[in-house]
């Protein structure tokens, strides 16, 4: 099954894509290309470098607090990175995969690296999940209402509590989830978590300003009220690993969601369309990055960072 999951999931996106082209036809697939033009190519460029920029920040605190050395220039670099490959491959999270282990192993533990990127990701969904509440309770969408299943939610907290007691009793799975723990309970820190929520609520802006961005330049004449709840849920969407660069799972809400809301079915796909490839050309940058990374040369001497609690010490660089 592990074999065939990448595949699986590939399939899934592609059979979304395919019948939402034949349901609304490919007009509105072109019509979202032909729809981008200087000012919005120019705008995702901005608002990608602020979105950047605070979310690498908000990875510069979490290493920082959990030990890991991590300037602010490095982290915008590696971050742009992960972007790009997150936006050209399928699942969307294998440029973060290979951000942890490789700031991991910069670092001389992988384990932390990994799970520094794990919270600095947690953060942000946690922060995009409760703007999500406020604002269905306050502007609730018109055909997409806001009331949690309680039954569900228990049944999931529950299968997640059954799933952490059994991974206690296997050795490694335990060293691994108090290790995660103690980390954690580190960021409850009063001089990290209000910073990460600050950057994660800016990052977030900066996700519905291109949202928002991407209707307009679709055609799109519905008010930020109307707009809002269904980008926040849109943004949800997007964290599903089944899609090709971003594309799949959200055109389908965004078809379902604008017809419910009475914007037309068509301009949400449409709008889903333009949306990934102003978020594509906002993680162009990253191209410069792996364009211009230096690989070391075997034998090279180097000084090798090390954790914040380490000395540091010259060490003969591997090949990476």
């Amino acid at each position: 099954m592990k074999r065939f999951w990448p595949w699986l999931r590939l399939l899934v996106a592609v059979a979304i894509l395919v019948g939402l082209g034949l349901r609304l036809g490919t007009g509105a697939f072109l019509d979202g290309l032909r729809a981008i033009d200087a000012f919005s190519v120019a705008a995702a460029l901005a608002i990608g470098f602020a979105t950047t920029l605070l979310s690498a920040g908000r990875w510069v605190l979490v290493a920082r607090r959990l030990g890991l050395p991590l300037t602010v220039r490095t982290a915008v670099g590696d971050y742009y990175r992960a972007q790009l490959v997150n936006a050209v491959l399928p699942a969307g999270v294998l440029g973060d995969v290979h951000r942890a282990v490789h700031h991991g192993r910069e670092s001389g533990d992988v384990g932390r690296g990994v799970r520094a990127v794990f919270f600095e990701r947690f953060a942000g969904q946690f922060v995009l999940i409760g703007i999500g509440v406020a604002v269905f309770l306050t502007h609730p969408a018109p055909g997409l209402g806001f009331a949690p299943d309680v039954t569900t939610v228990a049944v999931v907290l529950t299968g997640l509590a059954v799933l952490a007691v059994l991974g206690w009793h296997v050795g490694p799975v335990k060293r691994v989830l108090v290790d995660t723990l103690a980390d954690g309970i580190r960021l409850l820190s009063l001089k990290t978590w209000p910073a990460v929520v600050v950057l994660s609520a800016g990052a977030v802006a900066g996700y519905v300003a291109l949202f928002l961005v991407a209707a307009r330049a679709a055609g799109s004449d519905a008010t930020v009220t109307q707009l809002a709840p269904v980008v926040v849920v849109a943004l949800l969407v997007m964290a599903i690993p089944v899609n090709i660069g971003g594309f799949g799972p959200r055109e389908a809400f965004l078809a379902v969601a604008f017809g419910a809301a009475g914007l037309g079915a068509q301009q949400g796909f449409t709008t889903g369309i333009v949306y990934g490839v102003l978020a594509l050309v906002a993680s162009l940058p990253g191209a410069v990055v792996l364009l211009t990374s230096r690989r070391k040369t075997v034998g090279q001497v180097e000084v090798m960072p090390e954790r914040l609690d380490q000395p540091r010490e010259h060490q003969l660089a591997l090949a990476r």
